[in-house]
């Protein structure tokens, strides 16, 4: 299959489709460290007031969930996630460790915006998830880019995503976050990854992923965010405004923050940036919090609570660069108390798709993966261009930046 990247963090917009891999340090632009004060960490993370968190948070916060982070590993000692991190399993084997530059950078990211806790008195310092006190396990699919065995893991980790989410739902998954895919022009539906995403919903994992960064290169169709029963996230701004560069697209279900977001890194900086990564783990958060207030809950009711309930739909009540609206986590938990949970059935194997449905295949030019290479055929990461909002109060392991 296509080789596909992480969605969105840090570095410049994208210009080519590379390797699997997150090329989470280009472009990078270095403030002074007391440029964004630890304070104002928080302050920045516009998204947690636009989800209505503090209404959500009366109910629960998460606790009882697990959320696989299928990434390029997550970084359980950053004093955001520490002891929200579970053993997670290593599908790639090979590459970059802890201590090295490029290592799980995308996926700490993607971690934090779900179930980060802050640090600090009072936990008022640093980054604060959506669900923080979900449980996050870590699967490494991918490898990050400026890893010198990304070429060896494409080679020969073809099938490290589709093994991921088998895994992740074999081990306790409540939800599955994917922030990567392949939009690649050789893009196309993997039969092992599709059976792998409808094997996590038939045991009850919602299956969440990002749409794509194609927005301005042609928004061509981006997997896994398009195989049945996945929820599919777009990016706005704070404003509610759809991102330029998120794809627009008839699996997409719902938009979440994915403009100016604040994330936190194994280097121990913050930094600030934008993609559909972000929004995916915006909406994985939300599913956590949903989840955890109705734990018998099957994939498919989520979906449609989240649909039902998203905030500012477009005219007609879907478009393809919001789907249904702006994802309401507070507002989905309070319309799930009236429902029972059914028997656990994913949107799978359906032929019923909003709009046109998938393309044909054809060459649709060159791909808009945001980042480089990933490990075999995983999907591509989307997340932001980003710029350090401030160092954290211990010295970075690495002198070297980002």
């Amino acid at each position: 299959m296509s080789p596909r990247t992480p969605r969105g963090a840090r570095g410049a917009p994208p210009r080519a489709r590379g390797l699997l891999v997150v090329t989470l340090a280009a472009g990078l632009a270095l403030l002074p460290s007391t440029a964004a004060h630890a304070d104002g960490i928080r302050a920045k993370q516009w998204a947690l007031e636009a989800m209505h968190t503090t209404e959500a948070w009366q109910t629960t916060k998460g606790a009882g969930i697990t959320v696989a982070v299928l990434d390029t590993g997550v970084d359980d000692e950053h004093p955001d996630l520490a002891g929200n991190v579970l053993d997670g399993k290593d599908m790639v084997g090979f590459g970059a460790g802890r201590g090295d530059r490029p290592w799980a950078r995308h996926g700490t990211a993607m971690a934090g915006i779900i179930a980060g806790h802050g640090h600090g008195s009072g936990s008022d310092e640093g980054v604060m998830g959506i669900a923080p006190e979900a449980k996050i396990l870590p699967v490494r699919v991918i490898l990050e880019d400026g890893d010198s065995a990304r070429g060896k893991a494409r080679n020969t980790r073809g099938n490290a995503l589709a093994e991921g989410i088998r895994w992740a739902a074999d081990h306790g998954a409540d939800v599955i976050n994917l922030s990567l895919g392949d939009d690649s022009k050789s893009a196309h539906p993997e039969p092992a990854e599709d059976a792998a995403v409808q094997y996590a919903l038939k045991k009850g994992a919602a299956v969440i992923a990002s749409a794509g960064n194609g927005g301005e290169k042609g928004d061509h169709i981006s997997y896994p965010a398009a195989y049945p029963g996945v929820i599919a996230a777009t990016a706005v701004d704070r404003y509610g405004t759809r991102a330029s560069f998120s794809t627009r697209r008839w699996y997409a279900t719902v938009s979440a923050p994915g403009v100016d977001v604040v994330i936190a890194d194994p280097d121990r900086k913050y930094y600030e940036g934008w993609g559909t990564s972000a929004a995916s783990a915006f909406v994985s958060g939300a599913v956590a919090l949903v989840k955890a207030a109705h734990p018998g809950l099957s994939p498919a009711q989520i979906k449609d609570l989240l649909e039902d309930t998203a905030r500012n739909a477009p005219s007609g009540g879907r478009d393809d660069s919001l789907g249904y609206g702006f994802v309401d986590p507070a507002a989905a938990i309070k319309a799930a108390a009236g429902l029972k949970p059914e028997n656990l059935r994913a949107a799978a194997n359906s032929d019923q798709y909003f709009g046109k449905g998938p393309d044909t295949a054809e060459d649709d030019g060159p791909s808009t993966a945001w980042a480089g290479p990933l490990a075999g055929s995983v999907g591509g990461v989307l997340l932001v261009m980003a710029t350090i909002l401030w160092r954290g109060s211990r010295r970075p392991r690495h002198p070297d930046t980002p």
